[in-house]
């Protein structure tokens, strides 16, 4: 006997019948709440309780109970540690006997705010003080005029970002500040957090949690438990040890870049992945740099250290566990500190902001040097080494056991010296077959293939194709019809043509059915895929009154808002319907879905 076949204590034929028809029409996150609004209304011993139940059910007279605010969770997320965060804050408001409701910016409807009660926000942080790209259209509501008064409502924010950026966890303190103006009350003062943000995190739920009002006891019930999915043994706490099949230059003689094509084996790993997901890859910094590190500090390495109570030594925690490339803010007050330099404590605005650009830890070190450093000193000035995540260029169905990645090689010159990214350095030059890299999938849900036949459009520059790969391999195992227009740009049509042969492949069998690029050094004028766009722009625009489902991915400061642009223009022109209802145009598809970006 399952638990949907076991029909509860009392309960009739027909009152199960009515159990049973609704509970197979919620989804898991409607069931959890329907739960807690069952045992409130038992609770509560209300006279009127019955006609709010489902016919045939009466709820059992027993002790009134005080009355409980409705909680929501609202999350913005670019990369999925702003939706990891609002689960685990989920998870804490149901243990303590809450039943909230979980939701991404993207879905919400904003006009509801005014409805709500009791409001938890985590909001990420998209490059300059952006919020994520889906979180777009609340921001805009929230801070537009039609926002309401919100007098009656208690919040909380949690802000994510990224301490390099110059306006560090600029979307949380928008929407933290925009609620108050609005009238709102502040239950708990926003925490913001850096990239190693799980240990403030966990005690800003643990508190926020225990701010709320006394909840109504929810019982464990059949729907609840059912909601409860199994997790798979590997994820960014605990990544899969991936062996390196291949690691193919796939930029010609002659490129002014380096684009790489990795292979991975997944096998044994149980991880499985959608095209449009990312790779989470735990990287290594440079033994190089680790050396000249220690070589500046005059330290051996061997050093003892013990970080989040865990003992190593601090060649490994330079190694593997902390960021010593860029510097933080963390870092030059942490050095400011250490040195006693004046010039370092003076630092501040625009001048500080450019000395962190133009500076590596290193750099840092060197002409601000301490001999001998204390080890626990030097570490608490660097944050723990992340993850970098890498789009997918591959399917599952047409290469199992296998995850493909496109990654161009960081490379530049600093202060007389050549530097590497931290990940992509180590896909260049020390990840040949049979390394051993950790990784994990990381969910996209935002940038999915539509289902059935339906026809796309795929815009992208440079590694921004890599998804499109995995698209059309997936199209073409599943035998889809469906018509795929590609619009792809880089460099240098000889050296820089990614994956060439195999798109022309895709054209021969028909999987995909047109293919525009642009190569921006290849002429006297520059030409980027948002010129190719407007070239077709009467066909781009038939093939969105025909259903087609829009993509773009690539770079986030200047393709997406170009394309973005052209496509405006597109629609201006060819709607006939002028710049306004253009706008309306192209909200819509992103409401619906057919208008999907994945930038970075």
């Amino acid at each position: 006997m399952t638990l949907l076949e076991f029909n509860g204590p009392g309960l009739n034929e027909e009152q199960w019948k009515t159990v049973r028809t609704v509970a197979t029409q919620l989804k898991p996150h409607q069931a959890l709440w329907l739960s807690g609004y069952f045992a409130g209304l038992a609770d509560a011993g209300r006279p009127d309780a019955a006609h709010l139940l489902p016919a045939g059910l009466d709820p059992a007279p027993v002790a009134a109970a005080a009355p409980v605010r409705t909680l929501t969770i609202l999350y913005g997320s670019e990369t999925g540690n702003g939706k990891g965060v609002a689960t685990r804050l989920a998870e804490a408001a149901r243990a303590a006997g809450f039943a909230p409701v979980l939701a991404d910016m993207a879905d919400y409807k904003p006009r509801r705010l005014k409805e709500e009660q009791d409001l938890l926000i985590v909001a990420s942080t998209h490059g300059e003080g952006a919020p994520p790209t889906s979180a777009a259209g609340f921001f805009e509501f929230v801070e537009s005029r039609k926002a309401p008064k919100l007098e009656g409502l208690r919040y909380a924010v949690l802000a994510l970002g990224d301490s390099t950026y110059e306006f560090f966890c600029g979307a949380g303190r928008r929407i933290d500040e925009r609620l108050a103006e609005l009238g709102a009350e502040r239950l708990h003062p926003r925490i913001d957090c850096d990239v190693d943000y799980d240990d403030p995190a966990a005690g800003w739920i643990e508190t926020a949690v225990g701010l709320l009002a006394p909840p109504r006891a929810v019982a464990a019930t059949p729907a609840a438990s059912l909601a409860v999915s199994a997790a798979t043994a590997y994820d960014k706490r605990n990544p899969f040890p991936a062996i390196v099949i291949e690691n193919l230059a796939l930029t010609g003689r002659g490129s002014s870049k380096e684009t790489r094509h990795i292979e991975l084996s997944l096998e044994g790993s149980g991880l499985s992945f959608a095209p449009g997901d990312a790779l989470g890859i735990v990287p290594r910094n440079d033994p190089a740099l680790v050396e000249s590190l220690l070589s500046a500090l005059d330290l051996s390495g061997a050093e003892p250290l013990t970080l989040k109570g865990e003992a190593t030594t601090l060649s490994e925690a330079l190694g593997g566990v902390l960021e010593i490339t860029a510097a933080t803010p963390r870092f030059l007050d942490q050095w400011a500190e250490v040195t006693g330099s004046t010039e370092l404590k003076d630092l501040t605005g625009d001048a500080r902001s450019a000395f962190l650009r133009e500076n590596h830890v290193i750099d840092i070190v060197r002409r601000f040097p301490v001999r001998g450093v204390d080890a626990a000193a030097l570490a608490a000035g660097l944050r723990p080494l992340q993850p970098r995540l890498y789009s997918i260029a591959s399917s599952a169905t047409t290469v199992p056991d296998e995850v493909h990645l496109t990654v161009s090689t960081v490379q530049y010159a600093l202060n007389g010296e050549e530097r590497f990214g931290v990940a992509s350095g180590q896909f260049s030059r020390r990840a040949a077959p049979e390394t051993v890299l950790p990784v994990y999938v990381q969910e996209n849900p935002r940038f999915r293939l539509p289902a059935g036949d339906a026809p796309i459009i795929m815009i992208g520059a440079g590694t921004g194709v890599a998804p499109y790969r995995a698209f059309l391999q997936e199209r073409e195992a599943q035998g889809a019809d469906g018509r795929a227009w590609l619009f792809f740009g880089e460099r240098n049509f000889d050296s820089d043509f990614l994956y060439q042969t195999e798109w022309q492949g895709f054209l021969k069998d028909g999987v995909l059915s047109r293919m525009n690029v642009a190569f921006s050094r290849d002429g006297a004028q520059k030409t980027y895929v948002q010129h190719r766009l407007q070239e077709e722009a009467r066909d781009v625009y038939a093939w969105l009154e025909e259903g087609a489902h829009l993509y773009v991915c690539g770079d986030g400061a200047k393709l997406a808002p170009d394309v973005h642009r052209a496509l405006l223009t597109i629609v201006t022109e060819q709607s006939g319907r002028g710049k306004a209802a253009a706008e309306e145009y192209l909200a819509a598809l992103q409401e619906s879905r057919r208008y999907q970006i994945d930038v970075y």
